[in-house]
């Protein structure tokens, strides 16, 4: 059985949320009466991975803070209006997706082409 199999298996069909809310990397939500509110990351779910990616997030926020970031780019815009432990975070939210996405489709990563303007 494929990675992907066992976790369509433990998770259900699940999307890539709730494989991030598995990992604990999305804020818990307490909505009501068609009003969303998000707490702080629930830190529940599969502790190694997790550790895996927020260090791994860690790492690029890091070198991203001392060289700069890509002109322009997510981390750029994150860097410049959010804490750096909350970007850390959000950017492993992030890679957990397109871990996801790419277990689901069974493709190999292509990083994105840069965009000259």
């Amino acid at each position: 059985m494929g990675m992907s199999r066992g976790l369509e298996v433990t998770l259900g069909e699940p999307e890539g949320r709730d494989f991030a809310a598995w990992l604990g990397l999305t804020p818990l939500q307490r909505s009501t009466g068609g009003k969303q509110k998000l707490g702080a990351t629930s830190k529940m779910g599969e502790r190694t991975l997790r550790r895996l990616l927020i260090i791994g997030s860690s790492a690029v926020v890091q070198q991203a803070s001392k060289r700069g970031a890509p002109k322009g780019s997510w981390l750029e815009q994150m860097l410049a209006r959010k804490p750096r432990m909350l970007v850390t975070v959000a950017l492993a939210n992030k890679m957990a997706r397109i871990v996801w996405a790419l277990l689901i489709k069974q493709e190999n990563y292509r990083a994105p082409v840069a965009v000259r303007a």
